[in-house]
């Protein structure tokens, strides 16, 4: 097995990522730099090469003069995050269940297992046990460049789906249909797996709507 050794801007990048993406970095906050050069025990340089990478992803905005600040959440990114997931995400999925090996099907039993059990704690990584379960229905050694994509997508939704989560009768709702997906890819049904996975993304995409509410004089697009 090749190991890839992580640089210091690789591992910055890591940290901060998941902190915007849990919520310890809340929209809008500014990224002091000189703070996180410290606190990681690196230079400014690899730092700023997170903070552009990140900036890149969609997670953070740099203002000229300014620096960089957590961005914001918002109607529009949802509707176009959660849009593209309904179009590539579901029929992914259904073709990995297909040619999934006992390696792959272990691993999403496991990544379910991992996520139910951060849900019951309250886990703050609940969030990132999601994406994660997640793309494990995608990971397909035929699907390479559709899994990146996707992952992509996971990253920039995981802050809306935590907020998606926010009223607790939902993490049941969840779990209860995490669970139905997880058998009919297991079981290679392909048309339930992906009937399944779009009627999931929709309704969360649904509950957004709701919770973020369209800009004035914006409709709400309806699938």
């Amino acid at each position: 097995m090749l190991i890839v050794a992580k640089t210091l801007s690789d591992q910055a990048f890591d940290r901060i990522r998941e902190r915007i993406l849990s919520s310890e970095l809340a929209p809008l906050t500014p990224i002091r730099q000189d703070a996180f050069a410290e606190e990681l025990g690196i230079s400014r340089i690899p730092l700023r090469e997170a903070l552009m990478r990140l900036e890149q992803e969609g997670l953070l905005i740099a203002h000229a003069n300014r620096g960089f600040v957590v961005a914001p959440i918002s109607f529009a990114e949802a509707e176009e995050v959660f849009a593209l997931r309904l179009k590539i995400e579901p029929a992914a999925a259904a073709e990995a269940s297909l040619t999934a090996d006992s390696k792959h099907r272990d691993s999403a039993v496991a990544a379910l297992a991992s996520l139910e059990g951060a849900l019951l704690s309250c886990s703050l990584r609940s969030g990132e046990l999601n994406r994660n379960f997640h793309l494990t229905l995608v990971d397909s050694d035929r699907q390479r460049l559709t899994y990146q994509i996707v992952e992509r997508l996971n990253v920039v939704a995981q802050r809306y789906v935590r907020k998606h989560l926010e009223p607790e009768p939902r993490n049941v709702r969840a779990s209860q249909e995490h669970r139905e997906i997880l058998e009919a890819w297991l079981d290679r049904d392909a048309k339930s797996v992906e009937r399944l996975i779009g009627a999931h993304i929709l309704e969360t995409l649904i509950d957004l709507r709701t919770e973020l509410s369209a800009p004035s004089g914006e409709s709400p697009r309806v699938e």
